[in-house]
């Protein structure tokens, strides 16, 4: 089924994702987890309600109990897994895709990702069965609201006495303000609230920081009420942007590296994960800061499965997504959290974000570049061979290619869907990063489709 992505489950209502399909999912998930109960929350799209009635409904008729959630942000569905003792969770969403999308995000118990190489297709698999018999018994569903438990869990990131800031917050007519809304009751802030009300067909604009158009409004508050700092989540809530204040859109590898240092202050000498586009400052500051530093694959459940193995306490990701060691058993990205955490860093520090950022920025890069090419794989082995002839530092496939050179670096990552290769690259001056991108952009031009 072309809707079974990498990390998720995801299409167009009701063109590839419909009622029966999610019955079936149901099915399949149950089946897979072998559970007693399942947690089951939504955003606020339009087909969520039919598409979470079928989910539900295929859950119970394998005789398993589902904890109804309800309206939620996906880190919600995380943290209900948890505190529930759910055997899994699934949560009805398609993220920052546009209104005609719908789509669920999957996980055992204690939030532990499912993906393509940890279940999703063996899950694909059970949901293309038929004739399977129903549970003698079926399943019970029962409302859970947790949504106290949820704010309490987050504020533990946030200080205890905060200065009384001014915030521009943009929630994108996401899922972000629900658990936001009773967080910000407990803060002296200053709020300029931008699109809180959950609207599932997103009004304003896309529900992406990552785009920069996104962030225009964000940015105008900023700007205009003399904000602090101003921050912008996707739609359901696990990822979150950074503005200075002086309006400038901080690179989320800036912050995991912010945040990393504040993290490492409660967890002395602590592993810290980087995504392995971020910049070789973000290393750096961890390093400096008496932490071990070390880079990881780019996808959550890449990253989660990472931190769960080698005990590090926190990660970031240049998509925004910042993750947090909550506990010993729970592992979790949630931009409320980096939200809070980002709190505590200038409370602590006392200086603007810009100052804190300014340090970080050393390097020049040239974010990131998509291209369309003919075969991925056979240019990738021959820009690789090229390097290593030219004396490249260190080489690795971890997530594509990676090559490092004393004054600069490059990554070049396949997509998991199309045959497009994303470039980034990193010199220690402009003029560096400029002649090394063009010929980089001009060696894979020759395999252009």
């Amino acid at each position: 089924m072309a809707i079974f992505k990498a990390y998720d489950i995801r299409g167009v209502v009701p063109d590839e994702l419909d009622a029966d399909a999610a019955y079936r999912i149901g099915r399949a998930t149950a089946r897979f987890l072998r559970a007693r109960r399942i947690a089951v929350g939504r955003d606020a799209r339009s087909s969520s309600p039919e598409l979470t009635a079928a989910l539900v409904r295929g859950i119970n008729d394998e005789g398993v109990d589902v904890a109804l959630l309800g309206l939620v942000a996906t880190p919600m569905l995380y943290f209900g897994v948890e505190h529930l003792g759910a055997d899994g969770g699934v949560m009805v969403t398609a993220s920052h895709n546009p209104a005609r999308y719908n789509g669920f995000k999957i996980c055992r118990e204690h939030a532990i990702p499912i993906g393509g190489a940890s279940g999703l297709q063996e899950i694909e698999r059970l949901a293309g069965e038929s004739g399977a018999p129903r549970a003698a018994a079926r399943g019970r569903t029962e409302s859970a609201d947790l949504l106290g438990a949820y704010v309490d869990h987050v504020a533990k990131l946030a200080p205890a006495d905060p200065p009384p800031f001014r915030v521009a917050i943009d929630c994108g007519n996401g899922m972000g303000a629900v658990g936001l809304v009773p967080l910000l009751g407990r803060l002296p802030l200053v709020v300029t609230r931008l699109y809180f009300e959950p609207d599932g067909t997103f009004p304003n604009h896309e529900a992406d920081p990552l785009k920069l158009e996104n962030l225009e409004d964000v940015i105008a508050a900023v700007k205009s009420h003399r904000a602090d700092f101003g921050v912008a989540f996707d739609g359901d809530g696990d990822r979150a942007v950074f503005i200075d204040e002086r309006g400038t859109a901080v690179p989320s590898d800036r912050i995991t590296a912010l945040l990393a240092v504040q993290q490492l202050r409660r967890h002395p000498g602590g592993r810290v994960l980087y995504d392995l586009r971020s910049s070789r400052s973000t290393a750096e500051a961890i390093e400096a800061a008496g932490g071990i530093a070390e880079m990881c694959r780019v996808g959550h459940s890449f990253v989660k499965a990472q931190m769960r193995e080698t005990g590090a306490i926190f990660a970031g990701e240049l998509s925004g997504h910042l993750y947090f060691r909550f506990s010993p058993t729970l592992v979790a990205d949630d931009g409320l959290a980096a939200f809070a955490a980002v709190l505590d860093l200038l409370a602590t520090a006392r200086r603007p974000l810009s100052e804190l950022v300014a340090p970080l920025d050393r390097y020049f890069a040239t974010g990131e570049i998509n291209r369309r090419v003919k075969d991925v794989q056979g240019l990738l082995a021959a820009i690789e061979a090229e390097h290593r002839a030219a004396g490249a530092r260190d080489v690795s496939h971890m997530d594509g290619l990676l090559v490092s050179h004393p004054d600069w670096w490059f990554n070049l990552r396949p997509s998991n869907t199309e045959p497009v290769l994303r470039l980034n690259l990193e010199a220690t001056t402009r003029e560096k990063m400029i002649a090394e991108r063009d010929r980089l952009l001009a060696r894979i031009g020759e395999s252009a489709e």
